[in-house]
């Protein structure tokens, strides 16, 4: 098995590329699902990150717009809800790589694969990337983002030229899907001819 981990930035376009390797029939873990089903009505996490962060959570699990406001710019907070999600997200990621053991290829979507120390579990890299203008317009048209919450992200995650510096393969996304789209099947292509040989 060929294990690829692909990561990228907020707003470069990553879950559009993961579904598009779904699409091909590779298996996909997405570790922002997997935080989602932790942190959700009756999520794994919720107790303690309750615990942890009192007011932060409620009959729909966690409350992330509440629970982001309490650790985006503080590190040791930051860091405390770390040592919770991620443990609990690399079980998932171990049982999806053993219910997938006989796929030639499979696919982490995982989006601080660089920052958490997660490069060295993967076999091959590939970042999504498209021009700052693009990333940024793209989160600010989300609901609830504004331009200082986007800045603390940012200042979490690797510049988007250094994460293409350390990648085996970049996945352009800001043009037309078909350029996104083949750039993915040339991927494929050239890892699956590996697992063959």
């Amino acid at each position: 098995m060929i294990i690829l981990g692909l990561t990228g930035s907020i707003g470069m376009g990553k879950s559009t590329v993961a579904k598009m390797f779904a699409d091909e029939g590779v298996p996909v873990f997405d570790a922002d699902a997997a935080v989602h089903r932790l942190q959700g009505p009756e999520g794994a996490l919720v107790d303690r990150i309750e615990a942890h962060f009192p007011g932060t959570t409620g009959p729909a699990g966690v409350d992330r717009g509440a629970l982001a406001e309490r650790v985006l710019g503080e590190p040791e907070a930051l860091h405390r809800l770390e040592a919770l999600i991620h443990p609990a997200v690399a079980r998932e990621r171990q049982s999806f790589l053993a219910d997938n053991a006989d796929a030639p290829l499979v696919v982490l979507d995982i989006p601080l694969l660089f920052e958490a120390g997660g490069a060295e579990q993967v076999d091959q890299i590939a970042v999504v990337s498209a021009p700052a203008e693009i990333q940024r317009d793209r989160v600010l048209a989300r609901p609830g983002m504004t331009a200082q919450k986007l800045d603390r992200i940012l200042e979490r995650q690797l510049p988007d030229s250094e994460k293409r510096a350390r990648a085996d393969f970049v996945i352009p996304t800001g043009g037309p899907l078909e350029e996104t789209r083949r750039a993915v099947r040339r991927i494929l292509a050239c890892l699956l001819s590996r697992a063959d040989s």
